[in-house]
């Protein structure tokens, strides 16, 4: 696949974001990549992998945990919880912004799509709704259990966990953090009106339903500030065998309560022709980054339109970036990309992690743009 980026592409132009200024905006979509050690800590390869990625506008990293039991989804993913993770973190932040790089770390909590026997911990959810799906053990594949219901007590608890997770970001030099609340994982949980079956304040209305999302949004802007804040939510996703009747009003709730803290940016997986984008759109006055879904693919002149008619400000490409390092450069010059390679996506060790080749590495001729 080829596609040229003009020389006055919006893709191109700088923006900012809150308080970082992005050199462009082809943002690096947060991948997980299973590559963390066994207690959370990000592998002494992480530095490499992102820093390779700089000259994305701005590099938002995988999920990561807030607490303990945040993490079971998958194995092996980072946290920022302990000093050994935030110190790790930090030599992150200071390879990237070394390679003229911005980042921010995405913070979650995975809720009901945690298995015990990867975080040790019981199941929790906002109602006791299982995802009806297999995941990988260590001793194989497994349902995944019905998770137990979260008292008011915890959910304030996680709130906290939260704001010490961005407080600790920001201390390892992060230009920011994304919370993460889309793709099934435990603030989307609670948005959806078929997973959460709440009668508390956590519960039934829409404006009940984004309390959680919400009150997590305003207690990380206290801590570090409105500029340093982006959140990503999915309306209508169905990762994580999600389920929502109501795509739209939950959603509506949630960033008309919080409009007015003007955080740095919204991060929305979906498709731009959905009725639930334009609902979005109507509400969401500020950077608006849009990531469209795996099935969907990473069209770029599609992204260009939307980034020159003003309809998003930035996007954010996954896959893309994944196996490109020098993503950018390749869609300045019209030259061919790198396939990614599925098998090594969640495989231990830098095969498929920091070994895709840039072109000056590859000695591949640019296939348009070079001449006249």
């Amino acid at each position: 696949m080829t596609f040229t980026l003009a020389e006055d592409s919006a893709l191109l132009k700088p923006i900012e974001v809150g308080g970082t200024v992005a050199a462009n905006r082809l943002f690096m979509a947060p991948l997980t990549r299973s590559r963390a050690d066994a207690d959370g800590t990000p592998s002494d390869l992480a530095a490499e992998y992102y820093s390779q990625r700089a000259q994305a506008g701005l590099i938002i990293s995988e999920a990561t945990a807030v607490c303990e039991q945040a993490n079971g989804a998958y194995m092996n993913t980072p946290g920022i919880y302990t000093d050994r993770q935030q110190d790790k973190w930090a030599e992150i932040a200071s390879a990237v912004h070394r390679a003229g790089g911005k980042m921010f770390v995405q913070l979650w909590h995975v809720g009901r799509m945690a298995h015990p026997d990867i975080s040790g911990f019981e199941t929790v959810g906002p109602s006791a709704v299982a995802a009806e799906l297999l995941t990988h053990t260590p001793t194989g594949k497994k349902p995944l259990p019905v998770p137990r219901a979260l008292t008011v007590a915890e959910i304030a608890t996680i709130v906290g966990q939260f704001r010490s997770a961005a407080r600790r970001a920001i201390d390892a030099g992060m230009d920011g953090v994304e919370i993460h609340s889309a793709n099934g994982y435990l603030l989307h949980e609670f948005l959806s009106d078929v997973v959460n079956q709440r009668t508390d304040a956590y519960g039934g209305s829409p404006q009940n339903r984004a309390r959680l999302a919400a009150e997590v949004v305003e207690a990380v802007v206290d801590e570090i500030g409105a500029e340093r804040v982006g959140l990503r939510i999915s309306p209508g996703n169905k990762a994580g065998d999600m389920r929502e009747l109501d795509d739209s009003s939950a959603y509506e709730a949630l960033l008309c309560r919080i409009k007015s803290l003007n955080i740095g940016y919204l991060h929305v997986v979906i498709e731009p022709s959905k009725p639930a984008f334009a609902a979005v759109r109507t509400v969401w006055e500020g950077p608006l980054i849009l990531n469209t879904p795996r099935t969907v693919g990473t069209d770029f002149a599609v992204l260009e339109n939307l980034a020159s008619w003003g309809v998003i400000s930035a996007a954010a490409i996954g896959r893309g970036f994944l196996a490109n390092p020098d993503l950018v450069t390749r869609l300045q010059l019209g030259a061919a990309l790198n396939e990614p390679d599925e098998a090594t996506f969640y495989a231990p060790g830098p095969a498929g992690y920091i070994d895709y080749p840039t072109l000056d590495q590859s000695g591949v001729e640019a296939l348009s743009g070079l001449a006249g």
